[in-house]
């Protein structure tokens, strides 16, 4: 049931979808006031949102909100990376693989098994969707880390996991921390407060492992956008993010609201 609420709600937690849905019911009804006045309220709001760095603005907090992990911090014993990185349709389609913007975790999650070829690597990607449902992406991604010269007895797949929150409890129980050991956690600056709240409540203590920015500080708020309407795809990342992060505290599968670094220090 959360799961499916998860994926229909998440539909409507993204600024362009609501915005063209409105806008289309505008249209329709565009011979009235109401139609006519919906239009426009629609289209300054499209505009609003493409050409302004509102969406920059609400990334800014959770990309901040963990540190970047250096070296001199040691070896970790694991690896976790979340999926959402691969098209499996097109990969499928094409017998080639289909990288999708947050292809960084990947190769994070490769570069750090060769710096710490002693660490497991689990990878945690299913099928999302919700009415079609297809391969695994952990099938896929699984064969590229054994392709680059991962071994494949370091690598252990979740194949099952469909959204974040069962990425952490299948994860926890693949790998099976032992008391003392380091797991760092790969997933996007923006995904990870909402997916460390997860694991902490699944009750695994991960390390934060944030890649993928979108932003490099809060002077990108007062710059120029570039494209006229290249701006949403940022307010459509950040919105859908806040509301997991709300909707999982909610529903009490987050440890807090807003999970943060001093709360890991705590648990550890």
């Amino acid at each position: 049931m959360y799961f499916f609420l998860s994926k229909t709600i998440g539909l409507l937690a993204v600024p362009s979808n609501d915005i063209a849905l409105v806008l289309i019911l505008g249209l329709l009804l565009w011979r009235t006031r109401y139609g006519k006045r919906t239009t426009v309220a629609e289209i300054s709001l499209l505009l609003i949102a493409g050409a302004s760095r509102l969406g920059t603005a609400l990334l800014l907090p959770l990309e901040n909100c963990f540190p970047q992990r250096h070296a001199a911090q040691g070896a970790p014993d694991g690896i976790v990376v979340l999926g959402g990185i691969i098209n499996v349709y097109i990969s499928n389609q094409r017998h080639d693989i289909a990288f999708g913007p947050s292809v960084g975790r990947l190769m994070a999650g490769l570069d750090l098994a060769r710096q710490y070829p002693a660490a497991r690597i689990v990878f945690s990607g299913g099928d999302p969707n919700l009415i079609f449902p297809g391969s695994a992406e952990a099938d896929v991604a699984g064969g590229f880390l054994e392709r680059s010269g991962v071994p494949s007895d370091h690598i252990v797949l979740d194949r099952t996991s469909r959204n974040t929150t069962e990425n952490a409890a299948n994860a926890k129980k693949l790998a099976a921390p032992k008391p003392g050991e380091r797991w760092l956690l790969i997933t996007s600056a923006s995904h990870m407060p909402r997916a460390i709240g997860l694991f902490r409540a699944a009750g695994f203590p991960v390390e934060a492992y944030p890649i993928d920015f979108k932003t490099g500080g809060w002077h990108d708020v007062f710059e120029i956008p570039r494209s006229f309407l290249g701006q949403i795809g940022a307010l459509n990342v950040a919105t859908h993010e806040w509301v997991g992060l709300f909707g999982d505290w909610t529903f009490g599968r987050s440890s807090a609201l807003f999970p943060a670094p001093a709360d890991t220090n705590a648990s550890e």
